[in-house]
């Protein structure tokens, strides 16, 4: 019988999206493959400490979302910047095992935006998902829509404000953008700190608001359409799922609505449209993921817009480590298409793997 894998799920994350992490972690942990892979819980708190956990009690509150907690009881460790995987426990000064791969299931910043990734690289271990290149860009709005529109993308139009500079008034942002408003962190996910505003009173709140998660703001035209979302899965030659739709029950899809109201949102997938705006959106999909520099997995968020007697379709962003609980949109969109929770955790992997053999491959030195 084949060795078992040993997976590290690193989970948590000194982020605003730390509570959305623990509850994919759970899921990921709960599907993986038990035949092939021996899961590592590896837990990272709100202050950056590595804490290893055991399976049986890594989280408090588990089946709660608005009170789910990582446990702290476990052993402070970290992952030593050599080839193997080591791992360190840091009470005892003593090896703690080693892993063969790690699955980053972290959201935001510290975790999805190639901080973990470079440092996985100089670990020299296989990980899940877009290398540093790929997170970077795909987490900072501002740069990921340059990077769309340079690459002949639709999206909409926007304002990049960093924390420095003189805030435009919310006329002068409505001239440019239109009214209502949305306001962003650009580096943030799962409609943390994100606002719609329809009022110069809303607009300095919500900026103010914004700038509490991040040192740069995106501003956004709101785009009336139907909210639509693509997974796509692989490396050099990614596949595109069927999309789905989320018909929001809130003024928009915020984290209320995704995480913490289970009537917060409805998921139509595959979505009601036709045939060839389906076409367009899976090559759309794949199209955003490859300019991105993405890896592995991601999810990309469109807008569906009736113009006249046709359709728009607009990119929204990309997502390179969505949400992974198995009420998720990823796994779901990927569901309908025929991979199971657990398969697509197996493919991932595998995915991680290959990766890293073929760079592996690659000359480190001229002589």
């Amino acid at each position: 019988m084949a060795k078992k894998i040993n997976v590290d799920i690193l989970f948590g994350g000194k982020s605003a999206e730390h509570e959305v992490s623990l509850q994919s972690a759970k899921n990921v942990f709960d599907a993986i493959d038990r035949d092939k892979y021996n899961p590592v819980l590896i837990g990272i708190d709100k202050t950056g400490r590595w804490l290893r956990s055991e399976g049986s009690h890594f989280l408090l509150n588990a089946d709660d979302p608005k009170n789910i907690r990582l446990n702290q009881s476990g052993d402070a460790v970290a992952l030593v910047p050599r080839s193997g995987g080591a791992i360190s426990n840091l009470t005892t000064l003593k090896d703690a095992g080693a892993v063969d791969v790690v699955f980053p299931i972290l959201h935001g910043p510290f975790g999805e935006d190639g901080t973990v990734q470079g440092l996985l690289k100089l670990a020299d271990i296989p990980f899940v998902g877009a290398g540093v290149l790929g997170s970077a860009a795909g987490m900072d709005k501002d740069v990921m829509k340059r990077l769309l529109r340079d690459a002949g993308i639709p999206i909409g139009k926007f304002i990049a404000l960093k924390s420095h500079e003189k805030v435009p008034s919310f006329a002068e942002a409505a001239k440019v953008l239109g009214a209502p408003i949305f306001i962003k962190p650009a580096n943030m996910g799962s409609s943390v700190g994100v606002y719609k505003v329809h009022s110069d009173t809303e607009y300095s709140a919500a900026v103010e608001a914004a700038f509490q998660y991040d040192t740069k703001i995106i501003l956004e035209e709101f785009i009336p359409g139907r909210e639509l979302e693509c997974a796509v899965l692989g490396n050099e030659e990614p596949a595109a799922s069927v999309p789905g739709e989320v018909i929001s029950t809130h003024e928009f899809y915020s984290y209320d609505a995704k995480y913490l109201d289970e009537h917060g949102a409805v998921l139509q997938i595959p979505a009601k449209i036709p045939d060839d705006i389906k076409t367009q959106i899976q090559v759309l999909a794949i199209k955003t993921f490859q300019t991105l520099s993405c890896e592995g997995l991601s999810r990309v968020d469109f807008f569906l817009k009736e113009e006249g007697t046709g359709n728009r379709i607009i990119v929204n962003e990309i997502n390179t480590m969505p949400g992974f609980t198995k009420i998720s949109m990823y796994p779901k969109l990927w569901e309908a298409s025929g991979v199971s929770y657990t398969e697509l955790i197996s493919r991932l992997i595998e995915l991680a793997v290959k990766r890293f053999e073929k760079e592996r491959s690659l000359k480190t030195s001229v002589v």
